[in-house]
């Protein structure tokens, strides 16, 4: 059982400037540098589903993650284009978004531990933000651990309520 806070944006567009240029997936790959020796670039996905198993440098990034923060973050569930960071052409941040109902888009970022407390996260979630306002998509940030709720206020997001979660265990004859 657990509680989730529901993270929603009030018209506001991404706070931190977008490395991405404003990235357009559709137009192909973009790679640019960035402060900090970073690269930034967008991956379009390369599989069978929009999801990060299209993305082996993403499922590297959610394995070096581990379990715990890699299921949070939900990449592996992603329908948009991945936006990363790479550190020596090593993904250290992604970002991206699964579309939802009702023109929805369900954001998920994750940054390797190692990278972590560097602002990776504003810029990647930024860039999937920008690009889901830009397709007609509301962003919505589940927001649980208290690192995941300061990116999220960082990037204009405003608590809006919250989520509890159980499962019912099956009945014992």
């Amino acid at each position: 059982m657990g509680t989730t806070a529901g993270v929603g944006r009030r018209g506001r567009r991404p706070g931190p400037a977008d490395p991405f240029g404003g990235a357009d997936a559709r137009a192909g790959d973009a790679v640019v540098r960035v402060s900090g020796g970073f690269s930034a670039g967008v991956i379009r996905h390369h599989g069978d589903g929009a999801t990060s198993r299209g993305y082996p440098d993403v499922r590297l990034l959610e394995h070096a993650a581990g379990l715990e923060d890699a299921g949070e973050a939900a990449l592996d569930e992603i329908t948009s284009p991945a936006f990363v960071l790479r550190d020596h052409g090593r993904v250290v941040a992604a970002a991206g978004y699964r579309a939802w109902p009702r023109r929805t888009a369900h954001l998920s970022v994750l940054t390797a531990p190692e990278a972590r407390g560097r602002g990776l996260a504003r810029v990647t979630g930024s860039a999937a933000v920008a690009h889901a306002l830009s397709t007609g998509l509301l962003p919505q940030w589940r927001a649980r651990p208290a690192a995941s709720r300061c990116v999220a206020a960082a990037l204009g997001f405003e608590e809006l309520g919250s989520q509890l979660s159980f499962e019912v265990a099956a009945a014992i004859a």
